[in-house]
């Protein structure tokens, strides 16, 4: 199981990122994705999930109308549109599924909002 991030990278406040997570070396089309991200200093959290049908997604209250969590089951992939970004999103932002009772991480990418 392979979970690669890319997309992040520095915005300013009210700009736009999209998240992207390629996945391999499992039945994609089969498991929840889910984004973390973990601020300097703080405890990793749960950003937005998504079904393996794609027709449940979930998020953080903090995110929620901001956010957009979406995946193409044809190229392995899972997104996370991130709209309004402030300050306070400044995180590393990783890509995670969960097979049977373990758990698989990417390496995370760096989303840093500044003006």
């Amino acid at each position: 199981v392979q979970l690669v991030e890319s997309g992040g990278g520095l915005v300013q406040p009210g700009g736009s990122l999209r998240l992207s997570c390629l996945a391999s070396g499992f039945s994609f089309s089969r498991y929840y994705m889910s984004w973390y991200r973990q601020a300097p200093g703080k405890e990793r959290e749960l950003v937005a999930s998504i079904s393996s049908t794609g027709g449940t997604t979930t998020y953080a209250n903090s995110v929620k109308g901001r956010f957009t969590i979406s995946r193409d089951d044809a190229k392995n992939m899972v997104y996370l549109q991130m709209n309004s970004l402030k300050p306070e999103d400044t995180a590393v932002y990783y890509c995670k599924t969960r097979i049977l009772s373990t758990e698989y991480w990417g390496q995370g990418t760096l989303v840093t909002v500044s003006s």
